[in-house]
């Protein structure tokens, strides 16, 4: 298995904090969000072979700074290939070129602004015992966040039934995070998705699609997690995890 962490976005919401600094290497409680990231991966039980990120041209520089001073190993960057937003992949895009490209492996997928206290041991062993894709959910504090999130319904068995990203009126809170599983051979069904030319910077809109084509399992996380994407939920974040021992 690989893990990607999708570090490629311009964080707009969050300027000027991410004007000239990407939104993954921020700090939370003294140390940049994608370290946090990264040591959930770093502390699975069995390892993955390699952590790929995914970032974008015009941040690459200090994503390179971050690795070499992290002193991290099996971890690769792989930046997008423009440097002008309206030529970025985008998400899905980037992450499908990601998957074809590194051969048959089962994927971890992460978003590197994405906190929360769950370890990934329990999620991944899901994934396994189900045989098929798998998204990690949460509850989220209020239907003004949902309607930011995917929203999610699944059945007894944990199969979704119903997914909508950014839905105008979630029929609930039960959010999807970007945190996935697949299983090697992902590649095709990506394949099939950016033919169809849907929107591809959005990896929500992806499951959105994959739970039509297929099953795909819903994983409770035990706790919350904080999707950084706005200066309060920045804030917030911060604010539980200076508290955190």
């Amino acid at each position: 298995m690989i893990a990607v962490v999708l570090a490629g976005g311009y964080a707009k919401r969050l300027w000027p904090l991410t004007l000239d600094k990407p939104k993954a290497l921020l700090p939370v409680a003294g140390k940049p969000i994608i370290d946090y990231v990264v040591e959930k991966v770093a502390s699975l039980s069995q390892p993955v072979s390699r952590i790929v990120l995914s970032t974008n041209l015009r941040f690459q520089r200090q994503f390179q700074e971050w690795l070499e001073a992290s002193e991290r190993h099996g971890v690769e960057l792989v930046p997008e290939k423009s440097v002008r937003e309206e030529e970025k992949l985008g998400a899905v895009r980037a992450l499908a070129e990601i998957v074809e490209s590194k051969g048959k492996d089962d994927v971890l997928v992460l978003a590197g602004d994405s906190l929360f206290t769950d370890d990934l041991d329990g999620f991944l062993r899901f994934f396994r015992e189900k045989h098929a894709s798998a998204i990690a959910l949460y509850h989220a504090r209020s239907l003004d966040e949902a309607r930011r999130g995917s929203a999610a319904v699944m059945d007894e068995s944990g199969r979704i039934l119903e997914f909508e990203e950014k839905p105008v009126h979630p029929k609930t809170t039960l959010v999807g995070a970007c945190v996935y599983a697949f299983s090697a051979g992902i590649s095709k069904r990506f394949k099939e998705y950016l033919e169809l030319g849907l929107p591809n910077d959005e990896p929500g809109r992806f499951i959105e699609w994959l739970h039509k084509q297929e099953p795909v399992y819903g994983y409770m996380l035990k706790d919350y997690l904080w999707d950084i994407g706005t200066i309060e939920s920045y804030r917030a974040a911060d604010e539980f995890f200076s508290h955190v021992k």
